[in-house]
């Protein structure tokens, strides 16, 4: 069986590296993604492109130098034609809103580079059960598959979550 591939965005490195959280929620996130970054990410082949890693040039230069460190072993898929045409009919249609640009990049560069899942907390943008339907009917008018876009806790196996 080939190994699936895993496209990391922004969210999950900033999840993974950032300080511990007082907030519940960002606290519960952070802690799932530590989870899934030890125990899960060795069963899958990770990629992410230069959205990714531009988004985490930005903020704190503590935590961006610990984001850059995260991303340094990670290949890099390329933003092609075929991505920016894509991300341009995504953002057209409404499936990703214009003021989410970048998300419509991940969703594209993975969806035309054959990425199996994209990780992330980005539930208003990416990981929405009323995007994703409309995410891989455009994906699909186009000749290509849509990733699965899910979060960590989503992507386990074999370890208790709640």
């Amino acid at each position: 069986m080939d190994r699936k591939t895993v496209y990391i965005e922004t969210s999950v490195v900033s999840y993974l590296t950032a300080r511990p959280s007082g907030d519940l929620l960002a606290a519960a996130w952070q802690k799932l993604t530590v989870d899934w970054w030890e125990t899960q990410r060795g069963r899958f082949d990770l990629c992410t492109s230069d959205i990714t890693v531009g988004e985490a040039r930005k903020g704190d230069p503590v935590a961006v130098a610990r984001r850059l460190d995260v991303l340094a072993g990670i290949s890099k898929l390329l933003i092609t034609e075929s991505v920016v045409a894509l991300s341009e009919e995504l953002l057209r249609r409404g499936a990703i809103p214009a003021v989410a640009e970048n998300d419509a990049v991940q969703v594209a560069v993975s969806a035309v580079h054959g990425v199996d899942y994209l990780l992330t907390w980005n539930c208003h943008h990416l990981d929405n059960a009323e995007i994703k339907p409309f995410v891989r009917e455009i994906c699909a008018l186009h000749g290509w598959k849509s990733p699965e876009i899910c979060t960590p806790r989503e992507l386990m196996r074999g370890v208790k979550n709640g």
